[in-house]
């Protein structure tokens, strides 16, 4: 994600978050954005952070693991919506050129541990009435929570020496 930082977010809105306000933590710009849009947005009634968690079994070690879904949102109509935050290459298959290495090994496990804890999290929206979905770049920057970057700048080519002019 861009800019990976994380930090504790100040809810402006105290009678929207459901949980303590004094610990809301947010692990990257783009949740912070998230947080900031569900503060101000009139529509969400209620939100928290990393509060609903998610029993779900990894495939890799054959173990079951607890999800905290980076957010659980009631909006006014009384829909509830469950949403992760990632990258849009982390919600692809890994695309590898050397299936052996160890990068392209732990992009495969995290790529399998991530559609294990979003089947879970589907499978508990839909038995409770919510909805999950994977909010990615794209979906924040059509939504208007993170802005449009400008495009990449062209590389500039390098200026000639400056030379003196002699005098006559």
């Amino acid at each position: 994600m861009a800019n990976n930082y994380k930090g504790k977010y100040k809810v402006k809105n105290v009678s929207k978050y459901k949980g303590n306000t004094q610990e809301v933590v947010y692990r990257s710009s783009w949740e912070l954005a998230v947080m900031k849009h569900l503060d101000s947005n009139p529509e969400v009634s209620k939100w928290n952070s990393e509060d609903f968690v998610v029993r779900y079994y990894y495939d890799v070690d054959k173990k079951y693991h607890n999800y905290h879904v980076d957010f659980w949102i009631k909006y006014k109509n009384g829909k509830v919506l469950l949403v992760e935050v990632k990258p849009k290459k982390q919600t692809l298959p890994p695309a590898t050129k050397n299936p052996r290495s160890k990068k392209s090994l732990n992009e495969a496990f995290a790529w399998i541990k991530n559609c294990n804890k979003w089947e879970a999290a589907g499978k508990i929206a839909k038995d409770n009435g919510y909805s999950f979905q994977v909010w990615t770049e794209e979906e924040l920057k059509k939504m208007g929570i993170l802005k449009k970057q400008p495009g990449k700048l062209k590389k500039l080519k390098p200026l000639a020496p400056y030379k003196k002019k002699k005098k006559p």
